[in-house]
């Protein structure tokens, strides 16, 4: 497999789009220079069929790969039932190809950790990168819901805690009462004092 990087001229680490740049200016070099007379043609034609076969075995090669590091989240999937979140993250942030599945599976950690807006934020993207998942249409409704539930309750407890603080702070009559109350003490400690 090496060979056939060398015949492109790149490394074995070379991205797919510099492999695609290397074989498309040889092929466009060999194929002008096969119609040369003499050695020259014949080497340039020899080149191009050289250059065609690495090209396709190094793809090939790629996409096998590739459809071996198929990420399986299922440890992922079993740790965050068992509890295990930080092992579960320490996963996660193992992979480098962050797909709609990742971007669940973080949701659910950040939702277990009660980060609710994060959470949202992570199924809003795997929503965008799989708008056809049933999965992460109802874990986003239910988590909307949620937090519009939580967003309505929070509002009410600061109104109910609002009222507490204008009664406390004399409103509501809460005040004409106890102006009341200070001058019936008031008038009853004079009584008390003249009457002895």
């Amino acid at each position: 497999m090496q060979e056939n990087y060398k015949i492109l001229g790149v490394s074995e680490s070379a991205t797919d789009a510099e492999i695609d740049t290397a074989y498309a200016q040889l092929k466009r070099k060999y194929s002008n220079e096969r119609f040369y007379e003499g050695e020259i043609g014949n080497e340039a034609a020899k080149n191009l069929t050289k250059l065609e076969n690495a090209y396709a075995e190094i793809i090939a090669s790629r996409k096998k790969t590739n459809k071996d590091n198929t990420p399986d989240f299922s440890s992922v999937e079993q740790l965050i039932k068992d509890g295990k979140y930080a092992e579960a993250q320490s996963i996660l942030d193992d992979f480098t190809d962050r797909s709609a599945e990742w971007h669940y599976l973080q949701s659910v950690l950040f939702y277990k950790k009660n980060w609710l807006n994060e959470s949202k934020k992570q199924l809003e993207i795997a929503l965008e990168m799989n708008p056809g998942s049933e999965k992460y249409r109802t874990a986003y409704a239910k988590l909307k819901a949620k937090t519009d539930f939580d967003q309505t309750r929070y509002q009410s407890g600061n109104a109910q805690q609002q009222e507490v603080n204008n009664r406390q702070m004399g409103d509501s009559g809460c005040g004409a009462m106890m102006d009341c109350c200070a001058t019936w003490c008031c008038m009853n400690m004079l009584c008390n004092g003249c009457c002895r």
